[in-house]
């Protein structure tokens, strides 16, 4: 059993790679086997269709770059600076995003925007879990006095995402990460006229 389930786990891992750079419908079950070196007989041991392996390579993606969120997240003190550590998650997207293939939610949102109901169903609710963290982070940082009360929490965490995700987009397409890094530096800038506290003006050190 533990043979098998590891088996099952190796699929979904270079399976995820796949679909997070070639999409779902660039992505045969032929490329899975050829990756795997797992025949289709071997595959369907394991996975019902290719939707299914899709939905679990999905979650497996997410939860890698996720990881990378909360660790960035977890060493920063600040509303501020936990906000701006999601966008320094990609700030070296080009040649080294957390995941291979950039953004899974991203990449998967505007796939599934053609169809393919059952990827944008879980792209809907990634965008939700998402959105539901930046908002406790900045109810957080309203509370606390950081922010200001009249802060609009609902804005303020989708302007933060469509940032990240924008600079994502732009920087992939383009192959520098310039479009990331100045959209870091126009976010800092944003956070520093909501904030009631001072920003420190080093971010990382090391």
């Amino acid at each position: 059993m533990q043979k098998g389930e590891n088996t099952r786990k190796y699929i979904i891992a270079k399976a995820a790679e796949l679909f997070n750079q070639q999409g779902y419908s660039g992505t045969s079950l032929s490329d899975i086997t050829e990756i795997t070196g797992i025949k289709k007989g071997g595959i369907y041991r394991h996975f019902s269709s290719k939707d299914e392996i899709a939905i679990e390579a999905y979650n497996y993606a997410g939860n890698i770059v996720g990881s990378h969120f909360t660790d960035a997240v977890n060493q920063q003190e600040t509303a501020s600076n936990k906000l701006l550590a999601y966008l320094y998650v990609y700030e070296n997207v080009v040649e080294a995003p957390p995941f291979i293939g950039g953004c899974p939610l991203l990449n998967i949102a505007i796939e599934s925007d053609d169809g393919h109901p059952f990827l944008r169903q879980r792209a809907q609710q990634g965008l939700k879990n998402t959105l539901d963290t930046l908002k406790a982070i900045i109810s957080k940082g309203v509370e606390s006095g950081e922010f200001k009360a009249d802060l609009d929490i609902d804005a303020l965490a989708s302007f933060t995402l469509s940032t990240m995700e924008g600079g994502i987009m732009m920087s992939k397409l383009e192959g520098d990460n310039r479009h990331m890094q100045m959209n870091i530096e126009s976010f800092s800038a944003y956070l520093q006229q909501v904030c009631l506290v001072h920003l420190n003006d080093v971010y990382y050190e090391g």
